[in-house]
């Protein structure tokens, strides 16, 4: 069976240590370039075999939502031994491209030792992480912030894995019920509203960031 990497077809690579635990990652295809900011897990920490995964909206970004709540994440969850990789897709909005990005970077952190994934996606992206779950036997949750349905077709794929949905209930782009149409076509999943927010969750990240140190280490069992 063709592994996501080599169905990327990467022709070459270079990575460089921008501080002492965040690598930056170049994968060169003939289709684009796939950049991974990897939070590794700092010397003297016990590494866990797991790993977390982000990717962004119909845009693309490494940020995520909540004013760079990806990159709190990776300082805070790699300090504590848990790798975080967040993926910039060779074309964003490209539904089929940007799965198979996210599905290489879950591959990487597999490689590197990571046996239970959990792949998050902001807008656009949360149906990326929905449907690189549906396929990845590593990944052990999913997290998706103000989600499109669009794309999510497939969720009841996740066979009950977890499944956690932020969403505001002021979003002006994609309305709440989005998250809840994943979550019954999922057949379970928790949908947690952000009073008052927005698309981009700009109000929310003490809450989100608050909900996951209580849900990550069950669904990692970390």
């Amino acid at each position: 069976m063709e592994t996501p990497l080599h169905a990327l077809g990467v022709i070459a690579s270079q990575s460089v240590m921008v501080t002492s635990s965040l690598r930056h990652v170049e994968l060169f295809t003939m289709r684009g370039l796939v950049t991974i900011m990897w939070h590794q897990v700092p010397a003297g920490v016990p590494v866990t075999p797991t790993a977390i995964v982000a990717c962004g909206g119909a845009m693309g970004g490494l940020l995520g939502p909540a004013d760079g709540l990806y990159q709190e994440l990776g300082d805070s969850w790699a300090s504590r031994g848990i790798p975080v990789l967040r993926v910039s897709y060779r074309r964003p909005n490209d539904l089929d491209m940007c799965c198979l990005d996210v599905a290489a970077a879950v591959q990487l952190a597999a490689d590197a030792g990571a046996q239970r994934v959990v792949v998050m996606g902001h807008s656009f992206g949360g149906a990326v992480a929905v449907r690189v779950g549906v396929v990845m036997d590593e990944v052990a949750g999913v997290v998706t912030f103000a989600t499109q349905s669009a794309g999510c077709e497939v969720a009841a794929g996740l066979r009950g894995r977890p499944l956690l949905l932020f969403h505001g209930d002021m979003d002006e782009i994609l309305p709440m019920q989005s998250s809840e149409i994943v979550a019954a076509m999922a057949g379970s999943g928790e949908v947690v509203v952000c009073e008052g927010d927005g698309h981009l969750l700009s109000n929310s990240g003490a809450e989100m960031l608050m909900r996951l140190e209580e849900w990550l280490p069950q669904v990692l069992g970390c």
